[in-house]
C-alpha cells in the first residue's frame, strides 16, 4: 500500500509563485510514476503534470499545455518526495490539488490510470 500527502497549497495572489509537495510512504518502490491533477469548482478533475523514473538520476516529465513553461514538476534523488513548483499563477489556477502515483512505468495523463491518491491541498489565486 502507498499513502499519499500533500501540502503547500495556499491563497497567493496572481503573478505570484507556490510549492506544493507530496510525500510518499509505504511500498513506494512500486510507483514509478508521480503526477498532480487538480479540480476546480464546478469542473472535472484535470491533469497538470507527471513524472517518471526508473531507478537512475534521470526522469521524464510531461505537462499540461495549460501550464508548461509555468510550472515544474520534479523530485530528490532518493527522497519520497515529489513537488510541484508553480510561477506566474493565474486565477483560473485556483483548484484542488491531487498528488497521484501510479504502478505502471509509462506516465498518464489519464486519472482512471493512477492507482493512489493524495487528500488534496487548495490553491487559491486571487486577481
Amino acid at each position: 500500500q502507498v499513502q499519499l500527502v500533500e501540502s503547500g497549497g495556499g491563497l497567493v495572489q496572481a503573478g505570484a509563485s507556490l510549492r506544493l509537495s507530496c510525500v510518499s510512504a509505504g511500498r513506494t518502490f512500486i510507483i514509478p510514476v508521480m503526477g498532480w491533477f487538480r479540480q476546480a469548482p464546478g469542473k472535472e478533475r484535470e491533469f497538470v503534470a507527471a513524472l517518471s523514473w526508473s531507478g537512475s538520476r534521470t526522469y521524464r516529465t510531461t505537462y499540461a499545455d495549460s501550464v508548461k513553461g509555468r510550472f515544474l514538476i520534479s523530485r530528490d534523488n532518493g527522497s519520497p518526495t515529489v513537488y510541484l513548483q508553480m510561477h506566474s499563477l493565474k486565477p483560473e489556477d485556483t483548484a484542488v490539488y491531487y498528488c497521484a502515483a501510479r504502478r505502471s512505468t509509462a506516465a498518464s495523463s489519464a486519472d482512471e490510470r493512477y492507482d493512489y491518491w493524495g487528500q488534496g491541498t487548495q490553491v487559491t489565486v486571487s486577481s
